[in-house]
């Protein structure tokens, strides 16, 4: 199972969206709400380089935004 980590703010509507996706799929993640977790979002910008939420880690792949179709790819999700 990959071990997939969200970098999100309670605003974001692409955040929910990506959420949302991950638990339709039954897919375990971790969140880290960047918008109160100082700590977190220094961490999300050093490893992504911006502020733009969701930065979604899949394994050790990083990905910017809900890109629905890397997302299934990183996963190896089938539509």
């Amino acid at each position: 199972m990959s071990t997939v980590t969200v970098y999100s703010t309670p605003t974001c509507h692409f955040c929910h969206m990506a959420k949302d996706y991950f638990h339709e799929n039954n897919i375990a993640f971790t969140e880290y709400n960047v918008a109160e977790d100082m700590d977190k979002r220094k961490e999300m910008i050093e490893k992504s380089g911006q502020m733009g939420v969701p930065v979604i880690i899949i394994d050790n792949n990083l990905t910017v935004g809900f890109n629905k179709p890397k997302i299934m790819e990183l996963l190896g999700i089938k539509e």
